[in-house]
């Protein structure tokens, strides 16, 4: 499946994700990334899963367990994924997680719909959340190489970017609908790169902080969908969103930046 005869449009992902967090980093820091081009973002993002298939980061990293378990000869362009999921960790660790907040197609969709106006449910247990994803991380791991069983598979983001109805389409349409009321669920609670990421994201150097500006209205914390809002927190569950800084009542008391010594 992600050999060296795979589609070499695959590279064209893992390029657009790192060179886009790089851009948008530097955005964030000087104080003109917007809402507007995070939206411009989520969009282009979205027509490159179905223009290239390129979630491959987590397809590729399921790869890689694959062919690990089977004790195949990695392909140039599954490494290529290998590369990019490395350097995307690293900018996780000093920028935090742009790639999960808009530029990886499956967060884009379900992103996008989660922007339908109807009442939210919201699920912020984090801990928890970010438990059973790392058990999936262990599980898919565990399947492949005792089993042999693709578990990523099963949710069906690869026939749904390929527009193949089955029933893993079906699965993954399921995720989306419910994306509508719950924010990313495939994000949050299965998605083993996800899991990888919020690692990497945990000592973060760029993410947003609270200033002296800050009047503790808690607006930030009630809007912010993954309760990663709070001035303690590590901020390695945060997409990036915007909402906490969209409803902050104070300019400058939600800044993206290092932490002042």
């Amino acid at each position: 499946m992600f050999g060296a005869n795979s589609n070499p449009l695959l590279l064209i992902g893992v390029v657009y994700a790192v060179t886009i967090s790089i851009v948008s980093a530097y955005l964030w820091a000087g104080g003109q990334f917007s809402a507007r081009i995070r939206h411009l973002l989520i969009i282009i993002t979205i027509i490159f899963g179905f223009a290239t298939f390129s979630p491959m980061i987590p397809h590729q990293f399921q790869g890689l367990v694959e062919h690990l378990a089977e004790g195949q000869r990695i392909g140039t362009i599954l490494f290529s994924g290998i590369i990019g999921l490395g350097i995307l960790t690293l900018l996780a660790a000093l920028f935090g997680r742009h790639f999960c907040g808009y530029l990886c197609p499956i967060g884009a969709v379900q992103e996008a719909a989660y922007t339908i106006p109807t009442k939210k449910i919201p699920v912020q247990q984090k801990g928890i959340l970010s438990a059973i994803r790392g058990l999936f991380l262990v599980a898919m791991i565990g399947g492949a190489f005792l089993f042999g069983i693709e578990l990523l598979d099963y949710f069906g983001f690869s026939d749904f970017f390929k527009l193949t109805l089955s029933a893993g389409t079906l699965v993954f349409i399921v995720i989306l609908l419910t994306s509508i009321l719950i924010y990313r669920p495939f994000c949050r609670i299965v998605c083993p790169v996800g899991a990888i990421l919020q690692i990497g994201a945990f000592p973060a150097i760029y993410k947003i902080r609270r200033t002296d500006a800050c009047i503790e209205c808690g607006k930030c914390e009630r809007a912010c969908p993954t309760n990663e809002a709070k001035a303690e927190d590590s901020k390695s569950e945060c997409y990036l969103c915007r909402r906490c800084i969209e409803v902050c009542p104070k300019d400058g008391a939600l800044v993206y930046g290092r932490k002042k010594v």
